[in-house]
C-alpha cells in the first residue's frame, strides 16, 4: 500500500494529510504547537490519535520517541553520519530493531527489519516535487509505525540540517 504525503518543511503548529493511493485521507500528521518539546500526532480520518512522536529531552544525542495509546512503543536515534546516506535505528520496546536507511532529505530511503524490506519512502512515482510515497510492502507491517517512522526522521533530519 502506497501513502502519499505532501511535502513541506514542516513548522511546529502544522497539519497536513497523508493520502492512500485512491486519495482517501489516511493519516492527519497533527502538529502540537505550544509544547515544550516538538510533539506530533498521526491521528485516522475520525481524529483518534494512533501514534504520537515526541522530542526526546535531556538525550545526548538527537532523539524521538513514538508512543502508542500514550505508552512508549519505539525510539528513533541517528545512528550514523555518512556523507551520502542517513542511517537511524528504531529500537522498539521489546527490543526489536529497524533500519532506516538512504537519503533521508531526497526522501529516497527505506526501512528494514533483518534486511528484509518493510517500507520504500521515494519521490521516484511522482511528477511534482512536493510529493512523496511511503510504500508499506508487508501486508501484514503496522503501516501507522512506518509512516510514523518515515515522517519522524524526516523531521529529523530536516532539524539536523538547520542546526
Amino acid at each position: 500500500m502506497k501513502y502519499l504525503v505532501r511535502d513541506k518543511i514542516f513548522a511546529i503548529g502544522d497539519d497536513y494529510w497523508i493520502e492512500d493511493e485512491q486519495g482517501r485521507h489516511a493519516f492527519l500528521v497533527d502538529g502540537k504547537a505550544m509544547r515544550l518539546r516538538d510533539t506530533l500526532e498521526l491521528k485516522d480520518p475520525d481524529g483518534q490519535v494512533l501514534i504520537t512522536l515526541r522530542q526526546k529531552m535531556f538525550s545526548l544525542r538527537d532523539a524521538m520517541t513514538i508512543e502508542r495509546d500514550e505508552r512508549a512503543l519505539a525510539t528513533v536515534r541517528r545512528k550514523r553520519l555518512s556523507l551520502l546516506r542517513n542511517h537511524y535505528r528504531v529500537t522498539l520496546v521489546e527490543g526489536t530493531e529497524l533500519d532506516v536507511s538512504g537519503r533521508v532529505l531526497d526522501r529516497e530511503f527505506t526501512v528494514e527489519y533483518e534486511g528484509e524490506l518493510l517500507a520504500h519512502i521515494s519521490r521516484q512515482w511522482f511528477h511534482v516535487r512536493e510529493t512523496y510515497a511511503v510504500n508499506v510492502v508487508r501486508e501484514d507491517a503496522d503501516a501507522a509505525l512506518l509512516v510514523a517512522v518515515a515522517v519522524c526522521v524526516i523531521r529529523m533530519a530536516e532539524r539536523e540540517r538547520e542546526d
